[in-house]
């Protein structure tokens, strides 16, 4: 197991190095000059001059990339330019907003559409099968934001049930955090469940056409213990990997539900960034999410052995 680890880590660390690469090279690829949008039009050049030496732009850009690498290591992002915050501090402090968000929503739809879908596969093409499908197939094909936009209209307009709008952190009123973050991890669950209950449908139906749940059945167990002492682990794996996935997409694309209710996490930090051209802050946030994004995936082939009992960790 000892050795499967540290080749996996291994195998993270050129995909984080070209991460950074790209990273560096799409802020570099935006059309303008980050100095003349610090500035503004009415800079004269030597002050233009003068700030892109302060912020190293006049360097070759393999020079320019390798003072940021370093830096970057020794987790120094820079400094805000609309804010002068440090950039690192400041996207850990979203990143946190939005890993509640996610977290939550992750969770609650893999506990619901994981046992949904292993019981539309024991229970193929019975009406019980086609709805679970077509309730699934409608949720996927629902837009998120569209999504959060009709439970901000049902739950808090009409019905007034949870606020609408706004964020209040759990450290100051738990109970009010809590009401703010249904709709926000409501939207999520409702989308989530749709791509996890058919994965899991589909890993099921293909187990339980194997020779061992064959067996299984021949010796009279009950179909319950089959389904779920038998074929769940082995229909379980691709779904973990599925989650894993999930949560790193979820990281990176949560700007739309932050905006719709308006939660200042980090998804909404970056389009904010965007806006206000404050490219420390981009790159920062970029990054951020593409570490975070390969950190999952490494925990998931980590533990896939204990999902996968044909997975070894030779």
């Amino acid at each position: 197991m000892l050795r499967f680890a540290v080749t996996r880590i291994l195998m993270a660390v050129p995909t984080l190095l070209i991460v950074a690469i790209a990273v560096f090279a799409l802020i570099r690829l935006v059309p303008g000059d980050p100095a003349s949008l610090m500035l503004g039009d009415l800079a004269d050049a030597t002050s233009l001059a003068s700030l892109r030496h302060n912020l190293g732009l006049d360097r070759p850009l393999p020079v320019q990339f390798a003072i940021w690498f370093q830096n970057a290591l020794s987790g120094d992002l820079g400094r805000s330019i609309t804010s002068d915050q440090a950039v690192l501090p400041l996207v850990i402090e979203r990143f946190w907003v939005s890993a509640k968000v996610v977290m939550a929503a992750v969770i609650f739809a893999s506990l619901v559409a994981v046992p949904a879908g292993m019981i539309a596969a024991w229970r193929q093409n019975s009406a019980l099968d086609v709805a679970l499908v077509a309730v699934s197939t409608l949720l996927l094909s629902v837009p998120t934001f569209w999504l959060g936009l009709l439970l901000l209209l049902f739950f808090g307009l009409k019905l007034g049930w949870l606020p609408v709008v706004g964020y209040v952190s759990f450290s100051d009123d738990p109970w009010r955090a809590l009401l703010y973050l249904i709709m926000p991890v409501m939207t999520l669950f409702l989308h989530e469940i749709g791509v996890l209950m058919r994965m899991a449908r589909a890993s099921a139906l293909e187990v339980l056409r194997l020779d061992y749940i064959t067996h299984a059945r021949a010796k009279g167990l009950s179909e319950s213990v089959v389904l779920w002492r038998h074929a769940f682990k082995n229909a379980f794996a691709p779904t973990w990997t599925l989650i894993g996935l999930m949560l790193g997409n979820l990281l990176g694309g949560i700007a739309v539900v932050e905006t719709v209710f308006t939660i200042p996490g980090l998804g909404r930090l970056l389009v904010d960034s965007i806006f206000a051209r404050d490219y420390p802050v981009i790159q920062g946030c970029m990054l951020f999410i593409a570490v975070i994004y390969v950190l999952v995936n490494l925990v998931v082939d980590l533990l896939y052995p204990m999902f996968d009992p044909r997975v070894t960790a030779e």
